[in-house]
């Protein structure tokens, strides 16, 4: 055990293990034969370019509401109607998911299984968005004992049974738990259920990543 008592890092999915749409503009033009510079939203990137990413920050939409209305937008712009987030990312990202996942989440990930502390992803909408056979090509999760995904369960962050259904299987206290997710109103949700928590910077991810693995007295190499 660390010296802060930590034993299981409680990931959550998109954005802080892959890269979040905002950040591969150019691939998803490309992949769609779209002009360069067509997709101008850049949420948390550039607040000011996203009113809509602005309305989710106010609560007033829900996250799977925002990316439900961009791949409608987008799906417009290549002449489809596109009425599940996982068309969106199959056509933006390919058959190779792999590649959008962050280099510095997989080297923490590798360093806290390799220090023989435990692994788990808390999701909203893991296989809602991705697709339910994109965890089969991703081996870095072969590393996670543990995938709770509110595509199944029904119940989201930041509601706190979601962070119970993680403690409950894991059989671990809630302090016992480091979580990570790039929506603050997820890490407030952690934070009132007592967890560790740190909010993950998208801008930022090796000082995130680093800010979590602390926890387990571990840095990213």
């Amino acid at each position: 055990m660390s010296a802060f008592g930590a034993k299981a890092l409680v990931l959550d999915f998109g954005g802080v293990i892959s890269k979040t749409l905002f950040e591969t503009h150019d691939l998803t033009e490309a992949s769609l034969g779209l002009r360069s510079g067509t997709l101008s939203w850049r949420g948390p990137f550039d607040t000011g370019s996203d009113p809509l990413w602005q309305s989710m920050q106010r609560d007033e939409i829900s996250e799977r509401d925002y990316w439900h209305r961009r791949t409608h937008e987008v799906g417009q712009l290549v002449g489809e109607d596109w009425r599940d987030m996982q068309t969106f990312v199959i056509r933006a990202r390919g058959a190779d998911p792999d590649a959008v996942i962050r280099p510095e989440a997989r080297r923490a990930i590798k360093a806290v299984h390799a220090a023989g502390y435990r692994l788990a992803i808390l999701s909203n909408e893991l296989d809602l968005f991705y697709g339910a056979g994109f965890r089969s090509k991703l081996p870095l999760l072969n590393h996670f004992e543990l995938v709770v995904d509110a595509t199944y369960t029904g119940i989201l962050k930041p509601d706190p049974r979601a962070y119970g259904l993680v403690t409950d299987a894991l059989g671990l206290s809630a302090e016992a738990c480091v979580f990570v997710d790039d929506q603050m109103r997820n890490v407030d949700g952690a934070r009132r259920v007592g967890m560790k928590s740190v909010h993950f910077d998208v801008t930022n991810p090796s000082q995130s990543y680093g800010e979590a693995l602390a926890y387990f007295g571990l840095a990213i190499k």
